[in-house]
């Protein structure tokens, strides 16, 4: 795990699959992720690198119910005095009671999830407790006023955090960017139509820096390159 400092207060940590996102604040930090099972470990180790102890995070912010992203979490719940936020449509699959949709695969990703899983066959995460149910507009308390928006169509449940005042973006899985640079929507959608409406609603945000759950995040002028792909995705 790389740990690349973007902004001020703000590092990706960039995992071979499922990126985590760290927040510094005065009173404590936020972490976007958890990438997956086996990787709180290396996530600890990044927070103390940055002067801190993991009992310095107090809040954990779940974009969506997928292994890769919720792997660790109910292990970094247990660091302390930490509140686990995720949408309240994945809050029942984030806490085990529920099994999650399966995605409707286009004929071009059967083949590369298929790959995906035999190299790392999916994982039943551990089921992690939520505190906080999010809903559209919810404001969290990071980042000056983290802003909830409700992105769904890659889980009915996927949620992106808007912070206006430094124009961050966390996508989670709703856009990706691939290894050529070039950003896309994300795969292995449940519903393609409503994932395109949920990508189209974020290049419509103010956002400088866009940070993706796959993929090396944008750092400068990303709402242009999101507007740009946003076009063609209506074509």
């Amino acid at each position: 795990m790389d740990v690349i400092p973007l902004i001020p207060g703000l590092h990706f940590l960039r995992f071979p699959i499922g990126h985590a996102y760290l927040w510094q604040d005065t009173d404590g930090l936020t972490l976007i992720d958890t990438s997956a099972t086996g990787s709180a470990p290396r996530i600890a180790e990044a927070i103390r690198g940055l002067g801190h102890h993991p009992s310095d995070l107090r809040r954990l912010v779940l974009t969506h119910f997928h292994e890769d992203h919720v792997g660790s979490a109910a292990e970094i719940a247990r660091w302390g005095e930490v509140t686990v936020h995720a949408h309240r449509a994945d809050a029942p699959v984030i806490r085990g009671h529920e099994e999650g949709p399966l995605p409707e695969l286009t004929d071009w990703e059967r083949p590369l999830l298929e790959q995906i899983q035999a190299q790392s066959p999916p994982r039943t995460p551990e089921p992690v407790r939520v505190d906080r149910e999010l809903e559209d507009g919810d404001v969290l308390d990071f980042g000056g006023g983290a802003r909830a928006v409700s992105v769904p169509g890659h889980t009915p449940g996927s949620v992106a955090l808007h912070l206006p005042g430094p124009r961050v973006l966390f996508t989670g899985d709703t856009v990706a960017r691939l290894s050529d640079g070039q950003v896309t929507l994300g795969l292995f959608n449940v519903d393609r139509r409503q994932a395109i409406d949920s990508f189209q609603r974020q290049a419509a945000l103010d956002t400088d820096i866009a940070c993706f759950g796959h993929g090396e995040p944008l750092t400068h002028d990303a709402a242009a390159t999101l507007r740009t792909t946003a076009e063609h995705l209506r074509e």
